[in-house]
């Protein structure tokens, strides 16, 4: 059986990226130049796309991202009771 067109990667236009990012087109493509996103210039004239996967591939990054930083600015606001216990004695 032939390769189903399923599985081949779908592109998206860098406006569909932008519109689904609330970025600028031109973020969209400043990404794919600093490889944060996989895109080829596709067809003639050649136009830029976005490989759907390496979208997805982003956000997920992106939310990682954001949940380190929550937890790096929570152990920031932690106090040294609340990290190393209430305990008042020191060694006593």
């Amino acid at each position: 059986m032939a390769d189903s067109p399923a599985s081949a990667p779908r592109f998206l236009a860098p406006a569909q990226v932008a519109e689904l990012l609330s970025v600028g087109v031109d973020e969209v493509i400043a990404l794919v130049h600093e490889g944060r996103l996989r895109g080829s210039q596709l067809g003639s004239p050649a136009r830029w796309r976005v490989e759907e996967s390496s979208l997805q591939d982003y956000l997920a990054e992106q939310s990682e991202t954001a949940r380190r930083m929550a937890l790096w600015r929570q152990s920031q606001t932690a106090s040294f009771p609340e990290v190393w216990g209430t305990s008042s004695a020191h060694g006593a």
